[in-house]
């Protein structure tokens, strides 16, 4: 009897923790924006800011950076959130999860990441404001927990797979915004 009793006390104590685990549940709130602080690689100058918000069409982006050399640069998404080697080669290609070629923004087959060019001015200030449908902040297409790449030269659109944008000058890991 008291084997029984035991028996009962403990299913019912593994039930109630069981109910209470269930009833505890996080909520995970929806990501509406997120921001990459950027920071010079080895040798370089540049730096800035780009900050990503969902706007209902896409994503919109808004790059500030400072420190280029005048006329357009490479900018890009790559896989790896990680920027810790010198010349930022840590941060790995361009985000790519549907293996297409690279090419320019507006390109139907494109690198997620293929964010174009941003045009520097002659104080070396690139300023960019654009909305991008093919990025996301959350699921396959997310780029949380990935990198934004300023490059030293333009995009060209259509070398595989980089676009001849040269060495990176800035990288910045993109993480969730307020």
């Amino acid at each position: 009897m008291r084997r029984t009793l035991m028996g009962v006390l403990l299913s019912g104590l593994g039930l109630a923790m069981m109910l209470a685990g269930c009833s505890s549940k996080i909520e995970e709130k929806e990501v509406k924006g997120a921001i990459a602080v950027l920071n010079p690689t080895e040798g370089s100058k540049v730096h800035g800011a780009v900050s990503f918000r969902e706007d209902g069409k896409g994503v919109r982006i808004m790059a500030n950076i400072e420190g280029l050399s005048p006329g357009p640069h490479g900018f890009h998404i790559h896989e790896f959130g990680d920027c810790s080697s010198p010349e930022a080669n840590s941060a790995g290609g361009h985000f790519n999860p549907s293996d297409m070629p690279h090419a320019g923004p507006n390109a139907e087959k494109r690198h997620i990441g293929d964010l174009g060019n941003v045009e520097a001015d002659k104080n070396g200030l690139a300023r960019l404001e654009v909305t991008d449908n093919a990025i996301s902040l959350a699921g396959p297409r997310s780029i949380i927990g990935r990198s934004v790449i300023v490059h030293a030269q333009a995009d060209d659109f259509k070398t595989q797979p980089t676009g001849n944008s040269g060495a990176r000058v800035a990288c910045g890991v993109i993480g969730i915004a307020k």
